[in-house]
């Protein structure tokens, strides 16, 4: 592993969270009087979000497991409390279960900040219903160059990761029929997915700065594709996944996401470039991996079969295994796997407890209660 084996790069998450009303469960715009709150705790690891209906926590980087578990335990509790002070519960679901009340001729709440306004401005209609929440994984790699050659390694796994942390089945009161909802509506924008093939860190900022020429991307130095170098931080940073209710499947899949970035990255220093599976295959698999998500199959993107997700994971896992084993994380991630096998992901929780419930309304109090499943700051 080329020396990684003694030095584990630090990991930090972010995540997003919806603010929901105790008795109507739908979302409710009070973003900045939350982060208000949380910041009296924990400082800026509590920030705003694209909508008032959001807000977001992250965690400071963490050179292992059990420092990132403490950490978001920490930081979602603040969260917790300062909506609990507003009112109001924390919601970690991919898209809003339930929507805020509106009529048809209202817009999402949009948070107070230029770039937010000036999405609004480019992308129009297509942002009025633009409310999800992610799962962002940083991994330590101060080499812009590896970086963004590691991407390539990294791109044909992005479907999976779409498949193993889906949560977003339901949007605004109905069953999507998907597994991750969030997946689709990102997938309406040209600026949002996979990245393109990089030859080199030149040719990927001259793709940036052409996209946001023709408007497609906001700014060339803040590309929104699913695999980036962070443009503020000395990471590479995965973006594909929806917020996951459970820290526990949140820290086991950071740790699969890690032990993908240090495996991919000695591979470009051994001077493999990375395979290059076609747009349009990968393009289907993200689409797959929304619709079916753990439970059924998917496509492949390195051979261009379609493969039980499961057969997949078992996959990515032998292909990542030294890199897990010389960290600590093979039991967390096989934990992981275990639960995903019993009770599937988010997704599936979602219509379970839609069914053993009230319907919607039950799948948002069981997700404000995994959400809440935290010790005190």
């Amino acid at each position: 592993m080329n020396g990684w084996e003694n030095s584990a790069p630090t990991v930090g998450v972010e995540e997003e969270y919806f603010l929901v009303h105790p008795e109507t469960r739908g979302v409710e715009p009070a973003g900045t009087q939350v982060v208000a709150r949380a910041r009296a705790m924990v400082g800026d690891l509590v920030c705003g979000e694209f909508t008032e209906y959001q807000i977001e926590g992250k965690t400071p980087p963490c050179p292992g497991t059990e420092d990132l578990r403490r950490e978001l335990h920490r930081v979602r509790a603040a969260a917790v409390a300062a909506a609990r002070a507003e009112g109001l519960h924390l919601c970690a679901s991919g898209t809003p279960v339930l929507g805020a009340p509106r009529d048809a001729s209202s817009r999402t709440e949009i948070g107070d900040h230029p770039r937010y306004r000036a999405g609004a401005d480019q992308y129009r209609a297509m942002l009025d219903d633009f409310s999800i929440s992610a799962l962002h994984v940083h991994v330590h790699l101060p080499d812009r160059e590896l970086a963004v050659m590691a991407g390539n390694h990294l791109r044909p796994w992005l479907p999976l990761l779409v498949a193993l942390s889906a949560n977003s089945p339901f949007h605004e009161g109905y069953d999507t029929g998907y597994a991750s909802w969030r997946s689709i509506i990102r997938s309406r924008f040209p600026c949002l997915g996979p990245p393109p093939y990089a030859e080199s860190l030149d040719h990927h900022e001259r793709v940036a700065v052409a996209m946001a020429e023709s408007e497609a991307m906001l700014e060339p130095g803040m590309p929104f594709w699913d695999l980036r170098p962070n443009p503020r931080l000395p990471t590479l940073e995965v973006r594909s996944m929806d917020v996951l209710a459970d820290v526990d499947d949140t820290v086991a899949l950071t740790a699969l996401v890690r032990a993908l970035v240090v495996t991919s990255a000695d591979r470009v220093v051994r001077g493999d470039p990375g395979p290059r599976p076609d747009a349009e295959v990968l393009r289907a698999a993200y689409w797959r991996a929304a619709r079916d998500g753990w439970p059924g199959s998917g496509v492949d993107a390195l051979s261009g079969r379609v493969l039980p997700v499961p057969e997949q994971a078992e996959r990515l896992v032998r292909h990542v295994r030294p890199v897990l084993e010389a960290y600590g994380d093979m039991g967390e991630v096989s934990a992981f796997l275990r639960r995903l096998a019993a009770r599937g992901t988010g997704a599936e929780r979602q219509r379970a407890w839609a069914r053993d419930g009230a319907g919607p309304a039950g799948v948002v109090d069981a997700l404000v209660r995994a959400t809440g499943r935290v010790s005190g700051p």
